[in-house]
């Protein structure tokens, strides 16, 4: 996708109050036009967060990772794109007639209601997973790499936008899938920043230059003692890739 730095970084707004959000937005919508809502403030304040950015002129991506029968996810769907956000996801591990579903629905809402139709894309594997919990706590016997690579063609085969997926795996995500394929990649540490929970982390640098279409920031941005300045510092190291 052809976008500038300030596109292609979400600001997850992971709080759970609806006034901390707000101010999260006003500060930092000079530099950012996405912002990330996912259970945590979604679960405490609902909707009106999603209007308060829509109202604002921003661009919500909308992080529940529906995971459920198809006819289930496809209600969220269409409940999803007559919100007016930009992007939702569904887990790939709900399988390909639950993606397709959820695909097709949206699709029609926004045709019938003559609305822009939400980005889908599918999440793969939690950045939080790592080689041993697959396959000691999944049960999964696939190399990692493979798995997501198994998981991003199933979801451009039901029709997805593309696929949520750390920047380990972006490469061969590309080769199986093209370069039209959208890759958004969360677990995005600025360099020296601590890795929190995640296992699979990279510099906001590396992923650019890797391919990824929007990198997902959070803790690095809203614990910084000037968000502002922090967000301008990794503006400034995604330009140069």
């Amino acid at each position: 996708m052809d976008l500038t730095a300030r596109e292609r970084l979400i600001l997850a707004l992971d709080v759970d109050d609806f006034k901390k959000a707000e101010e999260l937005v006003d500060e930092l919508s000079d530099y950012i036009r996405t912002f990330k809502i996912g259970n945590q403030l979604f679960t405490a304040e609902g909707t009106k967060v999603v209007n308060m950015i829509n109202e604002r002129g921003g661009k919500v991506f909308l992080d529940l990772k529906f995971h459920d029968i198809p006819n289930t996810v496809a209600r969220a769907a269409e409940v999803a794109t007559k919100l007016g956000v930009y992007i939702f996801n569904v887990h790939t591990s709900g399988g390909y007639e639950m993606m397709k579903a959820a695909a097709e629905a949206s699709k029609k809402i926004s045709l019938a209601l003559g609305i822009r139709k939400p980005l889908i894309l599918g999440v793969t594997l939690l950045t939080s997973i790592n080689q041993e919990i697959l396959e000691k706590d999944l049960g999964i016997k696939r190399r990692l790499e493979e798995q997501v690579v198994h998981l991003a063609k199933l979801a451009k085969a039901a029709g997805l936008d593309g696929v949520v997926a750390s920047s380990w795996e972006i490469n061969e995500i590309r080769k199986v899938c093209g370069k039209d394929f959208i890759i958004l990649t969360p677990g995005i540490r600025p360099a020296g920043k601590s890795s929190d929970d995640q296992k699979r982390i990279m510099t906001p640098g590396e992923a650019i230059k890797l391919g990824a279409d929007f990198l997902v920031i959070g803790r690095p941005i809203r614990n910084a003692f000037n968000p502002v300045e922090a967000v301008k510092e990794i503006l400034k190291e995604m330009e140069k890739n």
